[in-house]
């Protein structure tokens, strides 16, 4: 048996990964989301080891995105003894905005005021309590999806009515207070194995609310420039501490300095990790290379061949 299965969506972000994988040795099969079908009862693993590689933002690329569908097969694969990375409790959380948020103000850390509903008019009487401008997220989301600021509460009563406020897939949307980051600036930190493995920051991020920081995102975001940064000390352990309790075995966590009062706000935990555009000008290192050794890892632990 194939010792590692990648369930993929995008046809270039992973060519790295697959790329790093081949340089180690390590046998694989790639599996496109797309052309997938599962029998439920088959207890039939395709891997002991499984790497959910869904992109949130698939239902951009595909009306009959396969979001739904690869969280009944993770589940079927992980009954079936499966060990599935980023599996359906990360996949649980990296599907909602809002389950984020409430997972950020668990662990005590701070967030863009924000009201969630599940009809477009309810959004009016949510944001009314909100300072504006506000912005209007879907639950699922990805790439900066679904998002659009309303300076005032008549602009989205306006919007609301005429039926173009953002509805996400699921039916459930976010009106959220707009953070002026401090600097034009977010940071994204990367977890690895449930540890900080770096952070970059993105400035001039204002300009967009698409920030994927990967070689094929950045083509039309010229205004944005990624540099490596090393966040402070508390920081790192909110974010090992988020990725924890989201059992994220690799993701990105998102903050920003709010300019109003100086708070670190937490607003997205993103479980597909592509890493950064040209890691070792940022970086000094690819972190593919980390990332195998954790999949080599994984595969050891269940009797594979550790490459």
């Amino acid at each position: 048996m194939t010792e590692l299965a990648i369930l993929y969506e995008h046809p270039q972000w992973f060519r790295p990964l697959f790329a790093a994988l081949d340089r180690r040795g390590v046998d694989h099969l790639a599996i496109p989301i797309q052309d997938h079908v599962f029998d439920p009862g088959d207890p039939t693993i395709p891997a002991p080891v499984v790497f959910n590689r869904l992109a949130m933002s698939s239902f951009l690329r595909q009306a009959e995105h396969a979001t739904f569908h690869v969280q009944a097969a993770l589940a079927h694969w992980e009954l079936c003894g499966a060990r599935v990375i980023n599996g359906t409790a990360a996949l649980a959380i990296d599907s909602s905005k809002a389950r984020q948020l409430s997972l950020f103000r668990s662990l005590g850390l701070e967030i863009p005021a924000t009201r969630v509903a599940h009809r477009r008019a309810d959004l009016v009487r949510a944001a009314a309590g909100l300072r504006f401008p506000v912005v209007v997220k879907v639950n699922i989301g990805g790439s900066g999806a679904g998002i659009v600021r309303y300076d005032t509460l008549e602009d989205l009563a306006a919007a609301a009515e005429e039926g173009s406020a953002p509805v996400g897939v699921d039916g459930v949307s976010l009106a959220q207070e707009y953070v002026p980051a401090r600097d034009g600036r977010v940071i994204r930190c990367e977890t690895l194995a449930g540890r900080f493995l770096y952070a970059i920051q993105l400035t001039g991020a204002g300009s967009t609310f698409d920030l994927c920081p990967a070689d094929v995102c950045l083509v039309d975001k010229p205004t944005i420039s990624i540099e490596a940064y090393t966040p402070p000390p508390e920081i790192i352990r909110a974010v090992e501490a988020v990725a924890r309790a989201a059992s994220l075995d690799i993701g990105g966590i998102e903050y920003m300095i709010d300019d109003r009062d100086g708070a670190a706000r937490f607003y997205d935990i993103n479980a597909l990790s592509n890493f950064v555009a040209d890691p070792m000008a940022v970086l000094g290192y690819d972190p593919h290379d980390r990332l195998v050794d954790v999949l080599v890892g994984e595969i050891a632990a269940r009797g594979g061949a550790a490459a």
